[in-house]
């Protein structure tokens, strides 16, 4: 059917690409917009068309919206797929389109404003008798006034963005300083990630499971739900591993989580893809969270078990068809699981962004039922500027324990080198037992992890096979070093070893190793940094000057790149245990840090506004 000549897809990164895919596969041409550090990304070489639309900083160039519509009028794009986050839900961006003819791939602005504030959602969902949690149905104005509120409704509650989405302008409260404290990083976070510093207050549910119900709905009144995603593995609020379907799920809980979905997507004559965000406690008892006006992150794996292209459905919404399924059309084909692949080090609060080039990179697409999202490739940079995904890597099987294992061979398979990245991670979620079992929560990973992420730990068994694969693939190395290529100008012949004797360092310690050659095949594990040495080496090595440990008490380094936002104290000041010094952001996160032991300011080396790098100095304490 005819939908539009041209769509211009006002994002970046891996869900521009997406959008792109499916536009071509319906013969559509795309327009991409860019700044300008993204000019040679892959969604701009995958578009047929590219505009530039200001400088890195988001606010100049993906959230510019005079640029942005400068781009649609010169290209003469009728349509615009504003994917996720940036303009996806931004009512003053849909209306300006309107005004101009061009169609908005999303739900009109009047659901886009009543579900994309918080406050007023829950309102309208509990006329559509929806589940709601307790809470204060106003905007908090104050921090008093915060805490007020918090100290009726009763401890722990949360404190989030009216505005919000992606887990920033969040923060969790146990008691009243905890409450100013989170009121202030809330409303500043809110307010520099959506433009808007309301915030409001809710009863905080104790160890929920996330799941949520994709709804599909259309301009004639039907609305469909397409089965709900898990997504309770999460850090800080953002997601981190998903799936479709939920081992938790009874087809009775599932139904009514559906209908109630369905039954708010009507209440707002809503239109599009959009996705109906619920708690679930351990009774599964369900409660209204938030609806999404936009596609979803983690909307492949819907994709996967249910046959249906979640952005072809958009477009052809967008032009006025009817849907094309019927609710019992809908299937639960099989299990997908999603692993939102960061430039994280997974090592610091389960993962601080990493900034750097991909030096190499290879996705696992050489195996059977594995989907990559991406939007980049080897020698693309991550920088400080945008969110530092790297992909979604989506397995598919007829089971979920088929769909487990070929994550795991997919996360064993994927080359990532450059950047520091949290593949290790996400394989220790997807092999954990408890994970398999479907025993999982929000508050996995910092149950599982109490004292953050250490890596795998291996046994015995798997420490002799890693030292010896390391040992052998160290003596192939040399071998090969020792080959002459090419005509010999003299005569001569090399005499072969056959036996080493090598020691080999893994973490902090030593081991000796003797190697005898047995062949020429050897594997090893790449999720671990090992050194070999030769034995005279490994003596030599022991008269190296030993790098001392910083005192960290008495000096604050920045622990990732980032902008500082605020500075609390200056040269002379006395501060006490866990108070403020200064606030760093990055990747749109607010990150507080604070002093570990009361002392004196000897010298501040950073000021606001002032660009960081991992491991700069910000701070001396005496």
């Amino acid at each position: 059917v005819a939908t539009f000549d041209k769509i211009l897809v006002a994002n970046r990164g891996e869900i521009a690409c997406r959008v792109m895919k499916t536009c071509k596969k319906m013969g559509i041409q795309t327009v991409a917009v860019h700044s300008d550090v993204d000019s040679s990304a892959v969604h701009v070489k995958m578009a047929d068309e590219a505009v530039c639309v200001g400088p890195a900083p988001t606010s100049k160039s993906y959230l510019n919206m005079d640029a942005i519509m400068e781009a649609i009028r010169s290209t003469g794009a009728q349509a615009v797929h504003p994917g996720y986050g940036f303009l996806s839900e931004n009512k003053k961006f849909a209306k300006r389109l309107a005004a101009e003819g061009v169609t908005f791939i999303g739900p009109d602005t009047h659901a886009i404003h009543a579900m994309g504030d918080k406050i007023e959602s829950k309102l309208i969902a509990k006329a559509a008798k929806v589940n709601t949690i307790p809470g204060f149905d106003g905007v908090v104005k104050t921090a008093e006034d915060a805490v007020t509120i918090a100290q009726s409704i009763g401890y722990p509650v949360m404190i989030k963005a009216s505005a919000g989405g992606g887990g920033k302008g969040m923060r969790i409260a146990w008691n009243d300083e905890e409450t100013r404290d989170g009121f202030r990083f809330s409303s500043q976070e809110a307010a520099s990630s959506f433009g808007d510093d309301r915030l409001l207050i809710e009863k905080y549910i104790d160890n929920p499971r996330h799941i949520e119900i994709q709804v599909l709905a259309d301009k004639h009144g039907n609305a469909l739900w397409l089965n709900e995603r898990e997504c309770s593995i999460q850090r800080r609020n953002q997601k981190v591993v998903e799936e479709a379907p939920s081992t938790f799920l009874d087809p009775v809980t599932r139904k009514a989580m559906g209908e109630q979905a369905v039954q708010l997507a009507k209440a707002v004559k809503y239109s599009s893809a959009g996705t109906v965000e619920f708690l679930v406690d351990s009774s599964k008892n369900f409660y209204f969270l938030e609806m999404n006006t936009r596609l979803q992150v983690e909307h492949p794996i819907t994709e996967c078990i249910t046959g249906v292209d979640l952005v072809e459905q958009m477009i052809r919404v967008a032009k006025g068809y009817q849907l094309q399924h019927k609710q019992e059309e809908i299937p639960i084909n099989g299990w997908a699981i999603e692993s939102r692949v960061y430039a994280e080090d997974p090592y610091k609060s389960f993962g601080l962004p990493s900034i750097g080039r991909l030096s190499q990179y290879q996705e696992p697409l050489n195996l059977r039922n594995v989907r990559v999202d991406s939007g980049i490739q080897e020698g693309s940079d991550i920088s400080i500027y945008y969110d530092p995904m790297i992909s979604k890597l989506v397995t598919y099987g007829a089971t979920r324990a088929e769909a487990l294992a070929l994550m795991e061979d997919a996360l064993d398979n994927y080359v990532i080198r450059g950047v520091t990245h949290n593949i290790p991670l996400l394989r220790e979620i997807i092999t954990h037992p408890r994970f398999i079992s479907g025993d999982i929560s929000t508050s996995f990973l910092p149950e599982v992890y109490p004292d953050g992420f250490k890596g795998h730990q291996l046994d015995r068994g798997r420490c002799r096979e890693l030292l010896a694969s390391a040992a052998a693939l160290y003596v192939t190395s040399e071998l090969r070093a020792h080959r002459v290529l090419g005509p010999q100008r003299v005569a001569c012949s090399t005499v072969e070893s056959s036996s080493w004797e090598l020691c080999v360092e893994l973490g902090k310690e030593l081991h000796n190793v003797s190697v005898t050659k047995l062949g020429n095949t050897f594997t090893v594990s790449h999720f671990f940094k090992v050194r070999v040495l030769t034995k005279l080496g490994a003596q030599l090595n022991s008269y190296m000057p030993e790098k001392v440990p910083e005192d960290t008490t008495s000096i604050l380094r920045s622990p990732m790149p980032g902008t500082v936002i605020a500075v609390s104290v200056k040269a002379g000041d006395t501060v006490a245990e866990g108070q403020e010094i200064c606030v760093i952001e990055a990747m749109k996160m607010q990150n507080s840090l604070t002093a570990v032991k009361p002392a004196k300011v000897k010298s501040v080396h950073c000021k606001p506004g002032e660009t960081v790098g991992e491991g700069d100095l910000l701070v001396e304490l005496e």
